[in-house]
């Protein structure tokens, strides 16, 4: 049995099985990026609900595995060399997993730089700009009152960005093609978050992006995504 016990964060979260990975989540658009990829790979797991609420992402115990204090975070009993390994950061993560499994990204170095590039534009810019937007349109609305400047400029640069990936998915199943990579699983729960938790699909007009939209179904649809995003559930 591993033993995790060099990791604080496992004292006010005990592992169940320290065997497997340990997730440290909450379902929201970064969260559910390494729940769907954990689905889609196989691998088992063991989700802990970290609770925004309890501001529990701030503990010094969560803090200890990623001190930026955000989630997601792992610990991997079976990290390189045998050893258990700590992550945070959903993209890290995500080619860290696809990098550990030789899944979700292509096997030559080209198609792997490239499916990079697409990860590295979500973390940069499709969730920051849909995230800042979602909290000027939905949490701050009423401070931003009387100045529309905060939500019109994230709103323009979200759509932006959508605009990017409509050209990208021209003609393509996948941001990569027909091959389903991290990619995808970076990018579309940012797109469906500022749908479904934001309500901002009329705002960012999505009917003027139907190859997105369409990527965005298909992406939900996929088993792996349908459970993916709804861990770790509410107890």
């Amino acid at each position: 049995m591993a033993d995790l016990s060099s990791f604080p964060i496992t004292t006010r979260w005990p592992a169940t099985n320290p065997d497997i990975i340990q997730l440290y989540s909450l379902p929201t658009p970064n969260g559910v990026k390494i729940s769907i990829a954990l689905e889609e790979l196989g691998l088992p797991y063991e989700p802990h609900r970290i609770a925004f609420d309890a501001n529990e992402q701030k503990s010094p115990e969560f803090l200890s595995l990623n001190p930026n204090g955000r989630i997601p975070a792992i610990i991997d009993p079976n990290g390189p060399g045998g050893k258990p390994i700590g992550l945070f950061e959903s993209g890290a993560i995500l080619v860290y997993l696809a990098e550990k499994t030789g899944k979700l990204i292509p096997a030559d170095a080209a198609g792997r730089y490239e499916t990079l590039c697409w990860v590295m534009f979500q973390m940069g810019g499709v969730g920051p700009m849909l995230g800042q937007f979602g909290h000027f349109f939905k949490f701050a609305a009423e401070r931003v009152a009387n100045n529309s400047y905060p939500m019109e400029r994230y709103r323009d640069e979200s759509k932006r960005l959508l605009g990017v990936l409509e050209t990208r998915l021209r003609g393509r199943q996948w941001l990569m093609g027909d091959e389903y990579t991290i990619a995808d699983i970076a990018t579309y729960p940012w797109v469906e978050g500022a749908r479904r938790f934001y309500g901002g699909a009329e705002v960012l007009e999505y009917e003027s992006f139907p190859n997105v939209m369409a990527w965005v179904d298909r992406g939900l649809a996929r088993p792996a995504a349908q459970k993916g995003m709804e861990i770790p559930r509410k107890p």
